[in-house]
């Protein structure tokens, strides 16, 4: 039991600095390139607006900001369904990598923003496969429309006192599922705060903090929290693989045996 409250603790730790890394990166696609890389919502809503307006110049940023968020979507995926030892070591390094290459551009003084929408959203896509539950509740790293959504149906079921399907012990509720939503979309909100505190002549440098956290998460750590019988997790060695447990509730049938 311990064990699995551990693992929990440290998945709810990944995904709160990963939700916080979301809303910065947000907020700095709003800021400085005039486009969400993480909120979808709003820019499906841009490029029909702008396109229902013939304005297809205007729709481009955000229409691209879509496709390079579903790319990155689909090779997160892709390497969390893969068999590779260090999976998410190396989703984590590709993430910190395509941020400090954005810091470098900057810093020779040669900005595009497509290159920096393309590369953020596909950041932005690869991460949020990575991490899908803390215990049993399912979570969005990068959007909060969802995350927002399933506090107000916790909190519905916990004033009708209706029972917590799938609850792990007698201190999982209603209500402390509602938090753990909470704590993401705080999580959320504190980066874009942060990302409003950052100073616009200071741009070259908005992108470091998330970059060397990113790094950091890849590379430090141990695998310590042994899997239970009802959840697997892929061999890993850093505190990125040992946070991102997988239920077998998830997995194909054929993979269960």
């Amino acid at each position: 039991m311990n064990t699995k409250v551990n693992r929990t603790r440290l998945q709810w730790a990944l995904a709160f600095s990963l939700a916080m890394i979301a809303g910065y990166l947000d907020g700095y696609g709003l800021r400085f390139l005039g486009t969400y890389v993480s909120f979808m919502s709003g820019n499906t809503t841009s490029t029909g607006l702008k396109s229902g307006q013939g304005d297809f110049h205007a729709a481009l940023p955000s229409a691209l900001a879509i496709l390079f968020f579903v790319t990155g979507s689909f090779l997160g995926n892709l390497l969390s369904q893969s068999r590779l030892r260090y999976v998410h070591r190396v989703t984590f390094g590709l993430i910190a990598s395509g941020l400090a290459i954005i810091v470098a551009v900057e810093c020779w003084g040669v900005r595009d923003i497509f290159f920096e929408i393309g590369l953020l959203c596909l950041a932005m896509g690869m991460m949020n496969p990575v991490l899908t539950k803390i215990g049993s509740e399912s979570i969005s790293l990068t959007f909060v429309t969802g995350t927002l959504n399933r506090i107000g149906g916790h909190l519905a079921s916990a004033a009708r006192r209706r029972p917590l399907e799938g609850s792990e012990d007698h201190r999982d509720s209603h209500l402390m599922r509602a938090g753990i939503e909470a704590s993401m979309w705080c999580g959320f909100l504190g980066g874009a705060v942060l990302s409003g505190i950052a100073v616009a002549d200071l741009r070259t440098w908005t992108l470091l903090p998330p970059s060397a956290a990113m790094f950091a998460i890849s590379l430090f750590g141990e695998y310590s929290a042994a899997p239970s019988c009802d959840q697997a997790v892929y061999p890993a060695s850093t505190a990125g693989d040992r946070m991102v447990a997988v239920s077998r509730t998830d997995l194909p049938s054929s993979s269960r045996n």
